[in-house]
């Protein structure tokens, strides 16, 4: 295996029928028009003016054109927030289907790449999942159950709603048995942050929802996640987190103690919280040497893997490279003690052991 070899696992696109979706809302989400500028507005506090958005949100000659740029051999791409949350259960079923088998067809006919000798597809997906407020569980395990026959379909990515109580709802296992069946991987990806109040009366425009928010939001649906035991059911189940976990790494230990000196929580798992952390994997979308060296003591280097968030955050003052690129590989370039192989292994290797590749 080359030791140039980057493949990005956290790295977005809005499907063209997604965005045609999203141009036809009168309420967020949705794509309008500013000034002449078609605009995202997908959080609350976006309302007023959104962000610009244009063909590298749908396009996949942009998309490749990105990674040309930045020597990323292999995208896995995902469909960014709010995914089908926003419709009800019906046309979410509807929508999902027409949206997964275009996402099959933008990889399936994507140029190809040469990796350990075989020839693979410069792109790979993790599909939707119709998870909605009122779905029938059925329904999304019947959509696991169709992408799991899509060859160029990697995983699903999902959002901390579930079916409106959270991903740690009990009529949730049929769907969480369906995906390790399957042997798909989830991204679990944040989208709602904090409340808004909780931000205060300064305008800071999106820097604390973002900044914190987002990883605030992921730390508490994994964990909510993980006091259901549901990996102990499930030790095939592929949980991916998102910016790095959030602040799990940080507080695992504090995780685990609160635990073990709470008998209802303690009784439900088989192991010390930190064990359950260990069987997850995360991307090195955090931005800093130091912060990646919270995710490794109770994790390794075999379970951390590359992303650029693309293509949000785009380069700032007409520059061609993009921080988020950039600053993560210089992350992983400078993380104190990790040996060529494992920093090789976070740039590309250990996404072909994930998803097969």
């Amino acid at each position: 295996m080359s030791r140039k070899l980057l493949i990005d696992i956290h790295t977005h696109l809005y499907l063209p029928r997604y965005a045609q979706l999203l141009r036809a809302r009168s309420q967020i989400p949705r794509i309008t028009t500013l000034n002449g500028e078609e605009r995202l507005v997908i959080l609350a506090g976006e309302a007023a003016t959104g962000r610009p958005v244009g063909p590298s949100y749908w396009d996949r000659d942009a998309k490749l054109r990105f990674m040309d740029t930045h020597g990323i051999a292999i995208s896995i791409v995902s469909p960014a927030n709010p995914w089908l949350d926003f419709l009800p259960p019906a046309p979410a079923l509807q929508t999902c289907e027409a949206l997964n088998s275009d996402l099959e067809e933008y990889c399936a006919t994507s140029p190809e790449v040469e990796l350990g000798g075989r020839r693979r597809k410069r792109l790979y997906g993790m599909g939707y999942l119709p998870v909605v407020p009122g779905q029938e569980v059925g329904g999304v395990c019947a959509a696991v159950e169709a992408l799991g026959k899509l060859p160029h379909i990697k995983g699903v990515i999902l959002g901390t709603q579930g079916l409106g109580k959270g991903l740690d709802d009990p009529a949730l296992l049929p769907m969480w048995e369906s995906i390790a069946k399957a042997g798909l991987v989830v991204f679990l990806h944040p989208h709602y942050g904090m409340p808004p109040e909780v931000w205060g009366a300064q305008e800071n425009g999106h820097v604390l929802p973002l900044a914190l928010g987002f990883p605030f939001e992921t730390t508490t649906a994994v964990a909510r996640l993980i006091l259901t035991g549901i990996l102990d059911k499930l030790p095939a189940l592929k949980l991916l987190l998102a910016h790095s976990g959030g602040a799990l790494p940080v507080l695992s230990s504090r995780l685990a103690s609160c635990i073990a000196h709470d008998p209802v929580a303690a009784s439900r798992l088989a192991h010390d919280a930190r064990y359950y952390l260990g069987r997850m994997w995360y991307d090195a979308v955090a931005y800093g040497p130091e912060e990646l060296a919270f995710v490794v003591p109770t994790r390794g280097t075999d379970r951390l893997l590359c992303g650029t968030d693309h293509p949000f955050f785009p380069p700032l003052k007409g520059e061609e490279m993009w921080m988020s690129v950039t600053e993560n590989l210089d992350a992983v370039e400078n993380a104190p003690g990790w040996s060529e192989g494992e920093k090789e292994g976070v740039r590309g290797g250990n996404a072909v052991e994930l998803f097969g590749l």
